[in-house]
């Protein structure tokens, strides 16, 4: 008797599809993780059925040649459904691994869960004896036990339980990931109500290798998770791992390594490669903890996870990998000294979220830090963060937020000449929080355009509503952000802002920082132009903190330059500091610019100011900054003066 070819194909199909998924796996040396291993293991059982149920369908049309064939075939139908009833369990066991769920699972709830194996590989294992799963009969035909029912109720419930366990931890699987997981999970109940409904069509272990096949390309593959230079981890992986953690209520530490000599790399090798740091960080910080825990940040920071340890055993791993740091690296055949700073904290207890982690990550130094290890209370500065970061948020809703107005006066006759619009924030809770703090902050968190645009408009209702036809105040000067500067449309939502109030915008002068001018000259000179021509002006704010380059900044259309206020400081003290001064003074002048100095607290500096010749003044030695109300009372006396 032929063997029925149509069954082979099916067999040989699901052969085929696991062999490549198996290969591509170990090509791709996707085997460090737990969840890894699993796939691979569930691959491979799903393979030996398939050689199985390959072996018995071939066997099977010589099953009357001779009793070796029969007891070849039964054999192989004996190990099919003994590897076969380990396969939803499995399953569980993956999809556990892999939503971060199987940290929930202690030893009552591990045995619970075992006892359907037990009872469906109980029954298997007394079948020569009972024949209670499967038979052969007189015709040496497969015939169904009634115990198989076990097999199907088995796999029913572990199916169940990996449901439950994807919706209760939904939101720790990314979108593609669920897909994938539920995508196998349907294929596969396809295949054995298939198989179930119709015994001669075997469908069950080519559906079930199919569905493997998905999970490959969707779940185990980690494309997105690795960075393409150097072939670890990513801030992705960080970020969805963390995720993970957290819904799954883990205790962990969060650690990073930060080297804070690594401008030293490009100058050591002539070369910008700054994965030749991430080379030598990671290969050393594997020989410490698994590659799997191992995130490469930034080329100067790697972050490291470290779960189910206390705080001593990460003191004391932050100590060795501190040490390593006192002696040479080998860059180019060149031996030289690196410096670095560790933090850990403890998650969720001090890092209650991904968010603060990263802070933590790309957070500089503190500064006047003389620590080389910092942690608990070491800290405390991401707990300020954290709150900075729920003021925002509250100002925001509550309209905290309140603008003030730092007048600027004339040299000339000391008259009031305008003033600069800084934001200010007091919140209930911290109280008054200055914007060093709050506008990084808002910046990270994406709502420094929120910002901005509610300084314009609360200009914009000032110069409309109480200067409407005041003269005095030539012009508000208001702070661009970077991130305003090269949003799209910026030039265009400005322009509105100014139409909705109906507002002389020659009133306006736009400040940009030094920095922000030297980081893309092209495409600020370009908005500079446009809102010149809509009538706004424009100043350089900061001016000489830099090192930009002086005729790219000096072809803007550039009204004022503001002179910082550490080149005044230093003048008063040091002659070079005056030459300085001087000749910057000088330049800007002949390049036809007003020059603006700030920062003025005494009358020493006053009288400087007077000898050099500049144009306008500002300073705690006139005004700090003031609430729109106190201002308008400062512009009242003023206008007073004029009278008198």
């Amino acid at each position: 008797m032929r063997p029925d070819l149509f069954h082979i194909s099916f067999y040989a199909s699901a052969l085929l599809i696991l062999a490549t998924t198996i290969f591509f796996t170990l090509l791709q040396q996707r085997t460090s993780k737990l969840n890894n291993k699993m796939f691979l293991v569930i691959a491979g059982a799903l393979s030996l059925n398939a050689i199985a149920q390959l072996v018995a369908e071939i066997g099977y049309g010589h099953r009357f040649e001779s009793e070796a064939w029969f007891t070849l075939i039964k054999l192989c139908q004996y190990c099919y459904f003994t590897i076969h009833a380990l396969i939803p369990p499995l399953v569980l066991v993956y999809v556990n691994v892999v939503t971060g769920a199987n940290s929930r699972f202690g030893r009552v709830k591990r045995i619970i869960f075992a006892l359907p194996l037990f009872i469906t590989e109980a029954a298997i294992l007394l079948n020569p004896f009972l024949d209670w799963f499967f038979r052969y009969d007189d015709n040496r035909d497969f015939c169904r036990g009634f115990a198989e029912a076990t097999l199907y109720l088995s796999a029913g419930f572990y199916l169940a339980v990996c449901i439950f366990t994807m919706v209760y931890t939904w939101k720790a699987v990314v979108t593609n990931r669920r897909i994938a997981i539920l995508y196998f999970f349907m294929v596969c109940l396809g295949g054995i109500l298939i198989q179930l409904l119709f015994l001669d069509v075997k469908a069950e272990l080519f559906a079930e290798s199919v569905g493997l096949l998905g999970i490959m390309i969707s779940v185990e593959s980690e494309d997105d998770r690795i960075d393409v230079d150097t072939g670890f981890y990513n801030r992705r992986a960080l970020q969805l791992d963390l995720n993970n953690y957290i819904v799954n209520r883990r205790e962990l530490w969060v650690m990073c390594i930060k080297v804070t000599n690594a401008d030293i790399i490009p100058r050591v090798t002539g070369s910008e490669n700054v994965d030749i740091l991430s080379t030598l960080l990671s290969d050393y910080l594997k020989t410490k903890v698994s590659r799997s825990y191992i995130y490469n940040m930034n080329p100067q920071t790697f972050a490291l996870t470290i779960l189910g340890e206390d705080e001593e055993y990460v003191k004391n791993l932050a100590t060795e990998i501190l040490a390593r740091f006192e002696e040479p690296w080998t860059i180019n055949d060149n031996e030289y000294l690196l410096k670095a700073v560790i933090m850990f904290a403890d998650m969720p207890k001090r890092l209650p979220s991904s968010a603060d982690a990263f802070y933590m990550a790309d957070s500089p130094v503190p500064e006047g830090n003389d620590k080389k290890i910092l942690y608990g209370s070491d800290l405390n500065y991401l707990l300020r963060r954290s709150a900075i970061q729920n003021a925002i948020v509250n100002g925001l809703k509550k309209e905290s937020f309140e603008v003030y107005y730092q007048p600027t006066f004339n040299l000339s006759d000391g008259s009031l000449h305008g003033a600069e619009a800084l934001l200010r924030l007091d919140d209930e809770v911290i109280g008054k929080i200055p914007p060093y703090e709050f506008i990084p902050i808002s910046e990270q968190m994406g709502l420094v355009d929120v910002l901005d645009t509610f300084v314009l408009g609360e200009v914009c209702k000032l110069l409309s509503g109480e200067l409407k036809d005041d003269k005095c105040v030539e012009a508000i000067n208001v702070n661009l952000s970077v991130l305003q500067c090269m949003k799209p449309g910026f030039v265009q939502s400005i322009n509105c802002e100014a139409d909705k109030y109906g507002i002389d915008r020659s009133r306006i002068n736009f400040e940009i920082t030094e920095s922000v001018a030297a980081s893309d000259y092209d495409q600020l000179s370009q908005i500079v132009s446009e809102l010149k021509r809509s009538g706004f002006r424009f100043s350089l704010d900061d001016y000489g903190t830099g090192y930009s380059n002086v005729m790219s900044v000096f072809s803007m259309d550039l009204d004022i330059i503001k002179i910082d206020k550490s080149i005044l400081w230093t003048a008063v003290d040091h002659e070079l500091g005056r030459i300085l001064l001087e000749n910057t003074v000088r330049m800007i002048k002949q390049m036809g610019r007003k020059v603006l100095v700030e920062g003025i607290e005494t009358e020493a500096q006053l009288d400087l100011l007077r000898k050099v010749g500049v144009d306008y003044l500002q300073g705690f030695y006139f005004s700090r900054p003031l609430p729109k109300e106190e201002f308008l009372k400062l512009l009242a006396e003023e206008k007073q003066k004029v009278k008198q």
